[in-house]
């Protein structure tokens, strides 16, 4: 019988399924990236999560369906900054080369070089030859979808005459590889590029996409 005046522990709060979900999927990126999908196992994940193994079974039913989650996950979270990032694209552009510099700035700041991404490609590296399968939400929900919404405005460029864009999907494909081009080693390997970094990247980027793909190219 609790005492006049004395106070009963309060419980601590019990994490919703959400909670308890989103802290599975966190957890499960940190130790999938951390480890690889063969070293990984459900009691790492669960002393990460601080949740049961019981838990997890419960929520996704083994390590690959939880590893599929993960890269959807990612992957989803990827494509919210790309998306954000697209909603600044030089529609009408009333210098070319200098707008397509910020935007490519931006893609590289937001999308290129986030924490998702970053992560996205080492699991891809690491585990993509020896399970492809497991990457089935990135081919499905990845790169592609960006790719095609970039390629939808350089077309749009195209038919207002700032670029001569035969193709404006091999063209999206290219003006992101030659932005990753000066970044890319470095971001793999920890470092985090600097704002001027970022920028003479885009400025060389999109210099040589001008020179393939500029209104000028049309003559040559």
């Amino acid at each position: 019988m609790t005492e006049i005046g004395s106070i009963s522990p309060v419980p601590a709060p019990q994490r919703s399924h959400l909670a308890k979900r989103l802290s599975v999927l966190e957890a499960a990126a940190i130790v999938f990236c951390r480890d690889g999908f063969a070293s990984a196992s459900i009691e790492l994940i669960a002393a990460e999560a601080q949740v049961s193994r019981q838990t997890i079974y419960n929520h996704y039913g083994d390590k690959e369906k939880l590893f599929v989650a993960v890269v959807k996950d990612m992957t989803e979270r990827a494509n919210a900054g790309i998306y954000t990032t697209l909603a600044s694209f030089p529609d009408n552009p009333t210098d070319i080369e200098a707008e397509l510099v910020e935007f490519a700035v931006r893609l590289a700041r937001n999308c290129m070089c986030n924490r998702d991404c970053i992560a996205l490609r080492k699991l891809i590296h690491a585990e993509g030859e020896r399970y492809p399968e497991l990457f089935a939400p990135w081919r499905q929900y990845g790169p592609e979808r960006a790719w095609a919404a970039i390629a939808a405005r350089f077309a749009k460029l195209h038919h207002a005459g700032h670029l001569n864009v035969d193709d404006p999907d091999i063209a999206a494909r290219q003006f992101q590889a030659l932005i990753n081009a000066d970044l890319y080693v470095g971001v793999i390997l920890g470092e985090k590029p600097s704002e001027a970094d970022l920028r003479a990247a885009a400025a060389a980027a999109v210099k040589t996409f001008l020179k393939a793909y500029g209104p000028a190219a049309a003559t040559n």
